[in-house]
């Protein structure tokens, strides 16, 4: 029986083999975890670096199809449509603003505005009090324009930005 026991691996009284031990010590559990918050932070910028081109993307996507809805409009009916608030459709736009959820907020936050003939332009679309920072702005500058929130066709509006349809 001994002899058995033995050849098993079992030399110590206790059942088992010597050295053999259940679960991690507490150094091995810290050096796991540290690495593991080392990893945590370089991603989390990534992360998020990701999403802000994500929802940039889509709000100038959104920005792009609205803008050709309001452009048909006008070629349709020899005019843009009158200035209306955030988040309310302009007079008549409803069927053409189907793939742009005008009553929602915009991927960046904010409202969607329609802005006729105000802030130095004839039309243009804005998010009015958008809640991406503006390094999430400039993305979308990047994208619809020249990387410059302070001109050209996307700019900055009192409480907002505009992507500029005429000037």
């Amino acid at each position: 029986m001994r002899a058995a026991w033995i050849e098993s691996g079992c030399t110590s009284g206790e059942g088992g083999p010597e050295g053999q031990r259940a679960g991690f010590t507490l150094v091995e559990i810290m050096i796991a975890l540290t690495i593991v918050g080392i990893l945590a932070m370089l991603a989390i910028p990534a992360f998020q670096h990701a999403k802000w081109n994500a929802a940039a993307a889509r709000y100038a996507a959104d920005v792009r199809t609205a803008t050709a809805a309001f452009e048909m409009y006008a070629m349709e009916n020899g005019n843009y449509p009158p200035d209306r608030g955030p988040e309310q459709v302009p007079p008549g736009m409803g069927p053409y603003l189907t793939k742009v959820h005008w009553d929602k907020p915009t991927s960046l936050g904010g409202g969607w505005d329609w802005d006729y003939r105000v802030f130095g332009v004839i039309a243009g679309v804005s998010v009015y009090k958008p809640d991406a920072p503006d390094d999430e702005l400039r993305i979308v500058d990047d994208i619809l324009d020249d990387g410059n929130l302070g001109s050209g066709m996307f700019r900055s509006r009192p409480d907002g930005y505009i992507y500029v349809i005429e000037e």
